[in-house]
């Protein structure tokens, strides 16, 4: 039964069982210390004090004894004041014997002696007289039958104090056979103690203390010094590591779910992008060629003209959507050379010159110096630089003002970054939006794909580099493209 009992309640019971143990052995110790206080009290403060009045009696008795005798004998009333004083003693003891609480045996003796001492006493004191008067014979006829009434007398003082000493030598009994008890319990109360001592050590030790040793050795993996305190600090360390681990991983988990989303996203992009690339590439090359015939062919009015151009513009516009979506799904592989990124970036504003008057939008470069040239793929960097500063004059609108900053940042002893900035004095990103704008399909714009800063950031992380946006308290917004700048052992970094 009890081994098929929990660990949990095993320990339990033991515990309980020596707690009721030693609550027992305390109070069978407090009943001892009562009762033994009872005793003693019974034994000291009444039978030894009836002992010592039964004694006290017996010998205000006897010196009683040979005073009539020698009255008798001399005629001296020295011997009656005597007899009178020791007469007054044997009274004062059989008062103070009676006060004290005696058994029915000791009431039954002590009224005997009462009164076969007032006849005594009666009968002594008409001896007395008679030897006062003259009648010896008469009083000494008399005094013997007054002698055996003394040694009766006398007798019963002895059965007295036999019961006194009696009823001490019954309490001593008691008291020796509550020792004994007291001794007997805690003898057996002993060897209970200590099989269930030793039976809690031994599911403690072995079902507690050496699992934990265990655990806390494979928690550190390496041998720790014997002590509870370091075994259970190794096991809350290995516990808060994990806690960290469960953390870390629920992260990784989370980030391979959005990853595996966009795994899933890509792949039914790629398919969509291959079909639109078959089923509406071809149609919409075919319709542009058309448009561009009839528009070199046909004598149009202005109006037809404007309509031509919106229908060529949105072609154009559908175009670029497919060209996104091709490019997303299917990125092309980089064809890294060395280039310094200040070259990059006077391409791209060069490139952009006409749309960027178009906006009526000033371009500002900052530059104390040519950036170095780095390993990069300058097709992908300019798509990038052309994303970033397309959107600015979106959202800008008219007259406003884009600023590139060129800077080169050396971030330890043996690692450098380029870094470009293209900041505007437009609208700006609400911090709400700073995650969701490199997002897959998000876009501000009613006729945007969403896919343009997504893949700007692809292109960067594909370098080693990265794009993230920053917020500062001025109006506008800024966007930091930043390159590793690698050193080359053989020399052929121009700028190192």
């Amino acid at each position: 039964m009890f081994l098929r009992l929990s660990l949990r309640r095993r320990i339990l019971l033991l515990i309980a069982s020596l707690a009721i143990i030693n609550v027992a052995g305390s109070a069978i110790t407090l009943w001892y210390a009562y009762k033994a206080q009872d005793l003693n009290y019974s034994m000291v403060d009444q039978d030894l004090t009836s002992l010592i009045a039964a004694q006290n009696l017996e010998t205000s008795l006897v010196m009683q004894k040979g005073f009539l005798t020698y009255f008798f004998m001399t005629d001296s009333y020295e011997w009656i004041e005597k007899l009178k004083k020791h007469h007054e003693n044997f009274q004062i003891w059989l008062i103070q014997a009676r006060e004290i609480n005696q058994p029915a045996q000791g009431f039954k003796v002590l009224n005997e002696i009462e009164s076969r001492y007032i006849r005594f006493v009666f009968d002594r004191d008409k001896v007395i007289e008679l030897y006062k008067s003259g009648e010896k014979n008469e009083g000494a006829s008399k005094h013997w039958n007054v002698r055996n009434q003394f040694f009766k007398i006398i007798e019963l003082t002895g059965q007295f104090k036999k019961i006194q000493e009696e009823n001490i030598n019954s309490s001593s009994r008691s008291l020796r056979n509550v020792s004994w008890k007291i001794k007997y319990m805690a003898g057996a109360a002993i060897p209970c103690v200590i099989f269930l001592s030793i039976l809690l050590t031994f599911f403690l030790l072995y079902h507690v203390l050496d699992p934990i040793h265990k655990l806390a050795l494979e928690a550190d993996l390496e041998k720790i010094p014997r002590g509870l305190e370091n075994e259970i600090e190794a096991l809350k360390n290995r516990v808060q590591h994990l806690i960290m681990d469960i953390g870390q991983t629920h992260a990784k988990l989370e980030e391979s779910q959005e990853h595996l989303v966009q795994s899933e996203r890509l792949a039914m992009v790629g398919k969509l992008a291959a079909g639109v690339a078959h089923s509406v590439r071809n149609p919409l090359t075919s319709v542009k060629m058309r448009l561009f015939t009839l528009e070199r062919s046909l004598t149009l009015t202005l109006e037809q003209k404007e309509d031509l151009d919106v229908i060529s513009e949105e072609i154009r516009h559908i175009d670029t959507i497919l060209r996104n979506f091709l490019e997303y799904a299917r990125p092309p592989k980089l064809n890294c050379q060395l280039h310094s990124p200040s070259d990059v970036v006077d391409l791209t504003i060069q490139l952009l010159k006409h749309r960027i008057e178009s906006y009526r939008v000033d371009v500002i470069v900052e530059r104390k110096e040519k950036l170095p040239k780095v390993m990069l793929d300058s097709d992908q960097l300019k798509e990038v630089l052309v994303n970033l500063i397309i959107n600015s004059c979106e959202a800008m609108g008219e007259n406003g003002q884009i600023t590139i900053m060129e800077d080169k940042i050396q971030n330890d002893p043996y690692h450098h970054t380029a870094v470009i900035r293209v900041k505007d004095n437009g609208p700006g990103i609400s911090p709400e939006l700073k995650e969701k704008i490199f997002q897959p399909f998000f876009s501000s714009k009613e006729e945007g794909s969403g896919l343009g800063l997504s893949i700007a950031k692809r292109i960067m992380k594909e370098h080693g580099g990265e794009l993230r946006v920053e917020f500062d308290e001025v109006p506008g917004a800024t966007f930091t493209i930043v390159l590793p700048i690698k050193e080359y052992d053989n020399g052929d970094n121009p700028d190192r």
